[in-house]
């Protein structure tokens, strides 16, 4: 992170000399931060900074709106470069690329309002469960679970069934490492979907994440018997074989590590984390 302070006048030659205004751009956000945000991006090869409006589209998820470019003069002046008669969108990907949020003090200079007319076309549909649980899942997909959560609850409010709602809370509530309240949500859930392969990935990772093992073992055991669908066997194996692991429990882990092997498994991760907690527990 870095601040860059911009200076909007000279010195007053009055009398009694006032302090210089001045505005500061810290980059430390990252666009994941940035929903219905003005930002800007760090200064280019010619001294220039782009500016514009990040939202989130309901297709495209992440996306910037381009506003224009601003320079700052030799005397301290913002000269700004609009765009005109077009519109430059670009799709963002939630990475680690840091912007500065633009504050009001700077909304005049940039020739910008807080809020953006064309805005509005893209919130229509808010209160409704399908827009909340989307942004929901979307935040989750990138890591923001915090963000992620009340979106989902907000989507639960408006459809208490609304589908995978229930297992996307607690997925946000295992992401926080409030495994408490995720097993909550998901022994109710599982009352109503008891054959659901993610609803059941979902309980044994929670559980895993407690003492109460016992819990997750024998759900795993109702799953192979009841369910045809063995996308999430493998991963299932692998939180309890990790379970057992942290406990240093040579026996379990042995067993549970034979177990991962008789499932299909596309996530090759699993099977070079297992190797290697295999080889420190020798």
């Amino acid at each position: 992170m870095y601040k860059l302070i911009i200076l909007l006048a000279l010195f007053s030659f009055q009398v009694q000399a006032q302090p210089e205004p001045q505005v500061s751009l810290e980059f430390d956000k990252r666009f994941v931060e940035c929903e219905d945000q003005w930002v800007v991006f760090s200064m280019s090869e010619d001294s220039t900074f782009t500016y514009g409006f990040i939202y989130i589209d309901s297709e495209a998820g992440l996306t910037f709106n381009r506003e224009g470019l601003f320079k700052i003069t030799a005397n301290g002046a913002i000269e700004i470069e609009k765009l005109s008669g077009t519109s430059i969108k670009a799709r963002l990907e939630p990475n680690d690329v840091q912007v500065a949020i633009v504050s009001e003090s700077l909304f005049e200079e940039l020739e910008i309002q807080k809020t953006p007319s064309w805005l509005k076309n893209h919130k229509t549909d808010e209160n409704t469960a399908a827009r909340q649980y989307k942004w929901g899942f979307m935040y989750n997909g990138w890591g923001e679970c915090k963000r992620a959560l009340p979106f989902l609850m907000k989507a639960k409010e408006l459809d208490p069934e609304f589908k995978n709602v229930a297992v996307e809370i607690a997925f946000s509530y295992n992401c926080l490492k409030d495994y408490d309240k995720a097993i909550e949500v998901l022994e109710s859930e599982l009352k109503l979907n008891p054959t659901d392969a993610y609803v059941i990935k979902e309980y044994i990772y929670s559980v895993c994440k407690t003492d109460a093992i016992e819990k997750a073992v024998n759900q795993y055991n109702i799953s192979v018997k009841t369910i045809d669908d063995d996308i999430y066997s493998a991963e299932n194996c692998f939180n309890i074989m990790q379970y057992y692991y942290s406990k240093r429990d040579k026996k379990n882990f042995k067993f549970w590590h034979k177990e991962l092997k008789k499932w299909p498994n596309k996530n090759k991760q699993i099977d070079v984390y297992s190797e290697k907690m295999k080889q420190q527990l020798k």
